[in-house]
């Protein structure tokens, strides 16, 4: 997991030192959104972990030398006197977020790698035997199983012990993740055939595969859900002039669809003013009969209220998990 150091950014921009590899104490702080004396304590405690994954600690002509690298530094007005300083590779960080306990950000981040393992785990896995594929992939979706059972659902529940404002949130996250662990469980004990086990294996890791596309690519895999849903002219027209709205199509019984789609990172939220400007985008540029405001994270209760009350669907996080995952969305039927 230390390699995706690409899920520091997918949560939050890092903001790296001028030689582009590495950043400071402060930076790190900044990022995770705590004191920088939170992070001296860490690698205090984990010096040896850290150091092994990228923390140095500079001095003497090492330090010299490095400042002058790294003009647009800020040392402070006593730089010349400072006698050390600790600068950390992305993997570094990385290794922190892992060992961070109070923040939402580092929180983030191992949530994300948790996805990422889970859709590495259900990768398809070819053998030119067909019994051996039965019982290899049989294997992972037990060995899944038990990760989920044993290791994630606990872990969530420490978490919503102290996330706080996040709560919610968290909760939604572990639905999911218990769902996951039931379909492979019913699965599992309903195996009968190999083509019957690919067609009904869940999609794993939907949400991480949903975080790492680009917005563009993100609009494309919503109308391709449309689709797959019985709409017809499906029009992704994303972009300057799109009035407001990302695609255009028609339900499968002829009603005019619109849908707006924020891919936004998890731990965001859509707001009331975002549905209030899609609202009036589609009902009064577009007069649509159905409208979709699509995310990749949550939506405040004040902007599900809006939502409510103009007829607009929100299709949250935990709703588009299941909609990519083959559950139809009762709006479009």
């Amino acid at each position: 997991m230390l390699e995706r150091t690409d899920v520091l950014d997918r949560v939050k921009a890092l903001s790296l030192l001028p030689d582009g590899m590495h950043v400071t104490t402060a930076m790190v702080a900044v990022y995770f959104g705590v004191t920088a004396d939170v992070i001296r304590q860490l690698t205090k405690r984990h010096r040896k972990e850290l150091e092994t994954n990228g923390m140095v600690v500079l001095r003497g002509p090492e330090l010299r030398n490095f400042e002058s690298d790294n003009m647009s530094l800020s040392l402070g007005s006593n730089s010349q006197a400072r006698r050390s300083l600790t600068i950390y590779a992305r993997r570094a960080v990385l290794n922190v977020a892992m060992l961070l306990r109070d923040s939402e950000v580092a929180r983030q981040v191992r949530v994300y790698l948790l996805d990422m393992e889970y859709a590495a785990r259900a990768q398809p896995v070819e053998n030119p035997a067909p019994t051996d594929v039965v019982s290899l992939d049989d294997r992972i979706d037990q060995r899944i199983t038990h990760i989920l059972g044993k290791t994630v659902v606990p872990m969530f529940n420490a978490l919503i012990e102290t996330s706080g404002e996040h709560r919610r949130e968290m909760i939604a996250l572990r639905a999911g993740v218990q769902r996951i662990e039931r379909r492979l469980h019913q699965h599992h004990t309903r195996l009968q055939r190999l083509e019957g086990l690919r067609d009904d294996r869940p999609a794993i890791g939907v949400m991480a595969a949903m975080d790492a596309m680009h917005g563009r690519t993100f609009e494309h895999h919503i109308a391709k859900l449309l689709r797959r849903d019985g709409c017809t002219n499906v029009v992704v027209q994303g972009g300057h002039g799109d009035r407001g709205v990302d695609i255009i199509a028609l339900t499968a019984d002829g009603r005019r669809l619109v849908a707006q789609c924020k891919r936004f990172a998890p731990y965001l939220n859509i707001t009331s003013p975002d549905v209030q400007r899609f609202v009036g985008s589609a009902k009064v540029l577009h007069s649509a009969e159905v409208a979709l405001f699509v995310a990749t994270c949550p939506f405040t209760p004040e902007a599900l209220s809006i939502a409510s009350e103009a007829g607009i669907t929100a299709v949250h996080r935990g709703v588009l998990e299941e909609w990519s995952a083959g559950e139809p969305l009762r709006v479009l039927g």
